[in-house]
Order: C-alpha cells, then sequence, then structure tokens
C-alpha cells in the first residue's frame, strides 16, 4: 500500500511527524493509499521554500514560465491515462468522466495559462489631462491554494496554474479525501524539472 509524501522544496518528502491518514476507495471503502497527516512543521518547510524560490521564479521572464506551464500540461498528457484512473478511484467518478472532463480540463488549464502568461498586458487612464493612471500586474509573492474533494486536479490546476503564470511560488493543500493526483502533479513537477520550491 503507498504512502503519499509531500511535495516540498522539489522533493517528496514524508510528514515530519511520520503521521498518515488512511485514503478510502469511494466505491469499495477500502484503504488503498495513506496520506500525509501534515501539520504545522510541514507547512511551515513549505512556506520557507515557496518563499526561497519566489525571487528566482518571479525574475524569469514570462516566457520562460510559460515554457514550464507548457511542459506541465505536455507531461499530464503523457500520463493521462494513469491521472485518470487514479482520479476516478479517489473521487468514485466514472473512469470515463475523469478522463474526458477532469483530466482534460487540468491539461487546458495548464496550457491556457502557459500562453495567458505571455500575453498580460497593462493599462492606463488619463485623468483630467494632468495625469495618467496606469495599472501593472505583478506577482504577489507566496499563494495558498485550497482544493476541494470534488475536482480534485482540475479547480487545483485552475488555481495553481495563474498563479505560476503571474511569478507566484505556490503552496497547495489538495483535500486530504482525493490526494492521489495532487500527488502525481508533485511527480510531473519534479519530471519537468520545475525549481524546488515554486
Amino acid at each position: 500500500m503507498q504512502n503519499l509524501k509531500n511535495y516540498i522544496g522539489g522533493e517528496l518528502v514524508p510528514p515530519i511527524s511520520r503521521a498518515y491518514l488512511p485514503n478510502f476507495s469511494p466505491a469499495t471503502g477500502s484503504i488503498y493509499s495513506h496520506t500525509p497527516d501534515s501539520g504545522e512543521e510541514d507547512v511551515s518547510a513549505a512556506l520557507e521554500a515557496a518563499m526561497n524560490a519566489y525571487p528566482s521564479w518571479s525574475a524569469l521572464t514570462s516566457t520562460e514560465r510559460s515554457r514550464y506551464l507548457r511542459k506541465i500540461a505536455e507531461a499530464i498528457r503523457a500520463r493521462r491515462d494513469e491521472f485518470a484512473r487514479a482520479e476516478s478511484v479517489d473521487t468514485g467518478k466514472p473512469l470515463s468522466t475523469a478522463l474526458e472532463v477532469d483530466i482534460a480540463r487540468s491539461i487546458q488549464n495548464f496550457e491556457f495559462f502557459s500562453e495567458a502568461a505571455t500575453q498580460f498586458s497593462s493599462e492606463s487612464h488619463a485623468t483630467d489631462q494632468t495625469a495618467i493612471n496606469y495599472t501593472l500586474r505583478n506577482s504577489l509573492g507566496v499563494v495558498v491554494c485550497i482544493a476541494p474533494w470534488n475536482l480534485p486536479l482540475y479547480l487545483l490546476s485552475w488555481k495553481i496554474a495563474p498563479a505560476l503564470a503571474m511569478g507566484n511560488t505556490v503552496v497547495a493543500k489538495p483535500s486530504e479525501l482525493t490526494p492521489m493526483t495532487a500527488f502525481l502533479l508533485s511527480q510531473v513537477c519534479i519530471e519537468v524539472g520545475l525549481p524546488p520550491g515554486v
């Protein structure tokens, strides 16, 4: 039985407490993996890694960040059957729905924001012919993303992809009820060489 790990600082690591929660298949009621029961120390480590990665990630050009998002989309597509099976077992939804909706849309989220990363623009507005107000779109820093259980990867990717596109780093918390595709996503991030802590 697989013990999932936390993705912190570009590595898959067990929870500091070594505590795990059972991950039940809703279709059978059986335990099929164990999820890290992460605590304050794990969160602090993830936050520190994201804070350390932020200066270099936000300094990348939008084109460079776009390439990473595109690589993530391509890597998920290459493993889409595995992702769909994991999503189906985790949520109890039909495999066809997981494949055609959840995983397909997750790939599209990374693709869309890979393109959007290079298309962000600023706005300016003349005011009374004496000044110009302008809007700049900049990264904020570390962004925390929390995903629900019902569309695990779909909604997680909908949050992570735009945050990364803008130059933010991310600490993500998937549902403890459906952690499997978030775990697979962390493997993909390592596979494509996403900088540690991003």
